[in-house]
């Protein structure tokens, strides 16, 4: 249901709780998102344990999520120094924490070894069970798949209980962060609909089963944070989509091949093959070339280019790069690819903001040669099939960049398309890609209208003062009614953009926004 056919004085309320929900989901990175999260329903479960509101032990609970943590701290140090490549920490806390939510806490000799098996099976699988450094299995969910075959012990998931469902909810948040709406809700569609089809013809209770299904089983945990593992989902939202449909269909604990029944791990698993199948393969070590200073704040970082690596106009990458006193923030980051598929190497635009993280303190000391990791292609930020498609791309500051490697890409092709630019900075030396737009205006009428919102604007300047209103839009577009919006920028920025085109009466579908969550 789009924006436009919910009441105005309900929007009115929406708007502004989106907004400080965004803002925070925009100051941490996905990964210290789901740490925290993990940790949070850790320490809910140990409460509660106390208060003998849940049957877990709180105790044995806390011993056996530091058995797990330590466990895999050790064993992804020892595959990291063999393999040769960053070890990144927070994964590894994040796979201890998902097993010490799914397997019961030991009470003795037994319940420490699945856990010991469990948690060296989950990292190691990440560097053997991998094809070009890319592991193809969910770490977690692959695990207790196999001690439970080999072993007979299997998970218990004993995070599905009731107590704990509103402290799950929560994982909402991330599936907001990484943009997996669509992902979750075939899910849970698909599980929820097989789920209610089976009672129906057995003649069971179906509100009873239904209700079963939501509250007491790890189905919503399950699609939070095992199913949304971005290593393990495909990288559009039409093949997550199905892949959500594929794995609700086998999480539905009805389903079953003669007398082998699915599981939740199992379910994942056999998803994640679907998900290999349909998605970029390994990892990219790019060797950078040289580096460039665009504006002030603004440096062009040029990589060799694999020749086998082929993209979309538009389409990010998740960035890997190993350092020293690594702060909140991480190590990885999503980036767009600024350079067209028809230049022959990787070009990444990145505006440094003051503090600068960890992560871009060490890009900006990168020399050439200097090795970085990238990997996950995705995105649906790319043109449209249809090329008589009326567009219009709105871009803010740095959030020009995939919209200059459409652009070089149509240049390079002579694909003609009726295009109009919106570009906003701050002050006219924080322009970047000029050249590139300019060719494109001489040679296939793509035309670009630059604004500056600073209080410092120019005397001579030519074009637009303020920011970018349905006033503007109107004026400079005439058959607005007819185009495609794009938005790219800060999050401030595309949330701004998104709220005029909808006041305007833009239909929702009509409006793509980039998935750009790293301006940190």
């Amino acid at each position: 249901m789009g924006w436009q056919l919910l009441p105005p004085a309900f929007l009115g309320m929406l708007f502004p709780v989106l907004d400080f929900v965004d803002g925070f989901l925009n100051r941490i990175t996905m990964y210290k998102l789901v740490l925290y999260y993990l940790i949070f329903l850790i320490l809910a479960a140990v409460g509660m344990g106390f208060l003998g509101i849940v049957s877990i032990n709180p105790v044995y609970l806390t011993i056996s999520t530091l058995f797990l943590l330590g466990v895999c701290y050790v064993t992804n140090i020892v595959f990291a120094n063999v393999f040769r490549v960053p070890a990144n920490v927070e994964s590894v806390h994040i796979s201890a924490l998902i097993l010490a939510l799914i397997i019961s806490p030991a009470t003795n000799y037994n319940g420490f070894g699945l856990l010991f098996w469990a948690a060296v099976l989950a990292i190691s699988s990440k560097y053997i069970i991998a094809f070009r450094a890319k592991h193809i299995f969910n770490p977690a969910a692959l695990s207790v798949v196999i001690t439970s075959f080999v072993l007979g012990q299997s998970a218990s998931w004993w995070v599905g209980t009731l107590p704990i469902v509103p402290f799950v909810l929560l994982g909402v948040l991330i599936v907001r962060k990484i943009r997996r709406f669509d992902l979750v809700f075939y899910f849970l569609l698909v599980s929820v609909s097989t789920i209610g089809l089976s009672v129906i013809v057995k003649g069971g209770d179906l509100v009873s089963q239904l209700k079963n299904a939501l509250f007491y089983t790890p189905i919503l945990f399950f699609a939070f944070v095992m199913l949304t593992e971005p290593m393990t989902t495909p990288p559009t939202k039409n093949l997550q989509s199905f892949y959500g449909a594929l794995v609700g269909f086998l999480f539905a604990p009805q389903v079953h091949l003669g007398d082998f029944y699915t599981t939740p791990e199992i379910a994942l698993v056999l998803g994640n093959v679907f998900s290999y199948l349909t998605s970029s393969k390994g990892r990219l070590n790019l060797k950078l070339k040289e580096k460039m200073k665009r504006s002030e704040d603004v440096w062009d970082f040029v990589f060799q280019k694999n020749k086998k690596f082929s993209f979309l106009p538009g389409q990010y990458l998740e960035w890997t790069l190993g350092h020293d006193d690594i702060d909140s923030r991480g190590m990885r980051r999503y980036f767009t690819i600024a350079s067209s598929p028809t230049e022959d190497e990787i070009l990444l635009g990145v505006k440094f903001y003051t503090p600068p993280s960890s992560f871009k303190k060490s890009l900006s000391g990168l020399s050439s040669g200097a090795v970085i990791i990238a990997s996950q292609l995705a995105g649906d930020f790319t043109l449209p099939k249809d090329k008589t498609a009326k567009l219009v791309f709105m871009a803010g500051g740095i959030g020009i960049t995939p919209f200059r490697s459409m652009i070089k890409y149509m240049l390079d092709t002579g694909e003609k398309r009726d295009v109009t630019v919106f570009f906003s900075n701050r002050e006219a030396g924080e322009i970047v890609y000029k050249d590139v737009l300019d060719e494109a205006e001489n040679k296939l009428g793509i035309r670009t209208i630059y604004t500056l919102t600073g209080s410092d604007t120019p005397g001579n300047w030519q074009g637009k003062r303020g920011y970018v209103d349905s006033k503007m839009i109107m004026e400079e577009v005439s058959d607005w009614r007819q185009r495609i919006f794009y938005i790219s920028g800060s999050h401030t920025m595309v949330s701004a953009f998104e709220k005029t085109l909808l006041s305007m009466g833009v239909l929702n579908r009509n409006i793509k926004t980039d998935f750009f969550p790293g301006f940190v």
